[in-house]
């Protein structure tokens, strides 16, 4: 949701989330009358009883559908301003509902989706490492009727898991069901080298290095890893769909 204040207009914009917006309403800067006078939704004049420390704008008296555009303009006696109390009412909420989702065998993650509130982004995550890790997003329409989507994914060898998320402002994250594939891709190998100061994988993997306090220290995909400025000491090594705990000695 955008605030704008200009000369005795405050101008709130947003998406229609099924919300009505709150507002406390003080006196007007000469001590007489209250601060806010006319409130007007998408232009038109609304007939909210302003008169009072706190007041009502009713949206459902508009008709509007979820995720339709909202433009209120409150206005205001100089020397003083209006405060809106549920700043949030405005913002898109992960509502959408997946209508189908699917991934093919070379990686190609599809799929539906409906009602949603607003344009917020769907972030992919694919399970590995024993946990859910990102891997990319895709913007979302924001609109209720059905919209189709796709994203390439990055796949390990095995069964390969992912679903998607949506996360809206003051609100818990939205996720999709799981789906899933296997991989016919072999599983890499790893050695450290003789000195110590590199791990050569047998073909390029994705990897993240931790140290034992569970910071990243190491990141990336590519088929080798530079450990020559990394301390003395053991680290977990986390590639493919593997965990393991290495060691650097030098």
């Amino acid at each position: 949701m955008c605030l704008v204040s200009n000369a005795g207009v405050l101008i709130v914009e947003g998406k229609y989330q099924n919300k009505n917006l709150f507002v406390q309403n003080g006196f007007g800067g000469s001590g007489i009358g209250y601060c806010a006078f006319q409130v007007r939704v998408n232009g038109q004049v609304t007939t909210d009883e302003v008169n009072s420390t706190a007041f009502e704008v009713d949206l459902m008296a508009f008709k509007l559908q979820m995720g339709d555009k909202v433009v209120i303009e409150i206005e205001h006696k100089e020397g003083c301003q209006p405060r809106i109390l549920n700043p949030d009412a405005l913002k898109p909420s992960p509502t959408y509902e997946i209508t189908s989702i699917s991934i093919t065998t070379d990686g190609l993650l599809k799929w539906k989706a409906k009602n949603e509130g607003g344009a917020l982004p769907y972030v992919v995550e694919q399970y590995k490492w024993n946990k859910w890790v990102y891997a990319g997003e895709v913007p979302g329409v924001g609109t209720p009727e059905e919209n189709s989507y796709s994203f390439r994914v990055n796949a390990h060898s095995g069964e390969n898991k992912y679903r998607l998320k949506q996360i809206g402002s003051g609100y818990n994250p939205r996720l999709s069901m799981n789906v899933s594939y296997s991989s016919l891709m072999e599983k890499p190998n790893y050695q450290v080298t003789q000195d110590g100061k590199e791990i050569r994988f047998s073909t390029e993997t994705a990897y993240e290095v931790y140290d034992y306090y569970g910071s990243v220290v190491k990141k990336g995909y590519e088929k080798s890893i530079d450990l020559e400025n990394l301390k003395r000491g053991k680290y977990f090594l986390c590639y493919d769909n593997a965990v393991t705990e290495i060691e650097k000695k030098k």
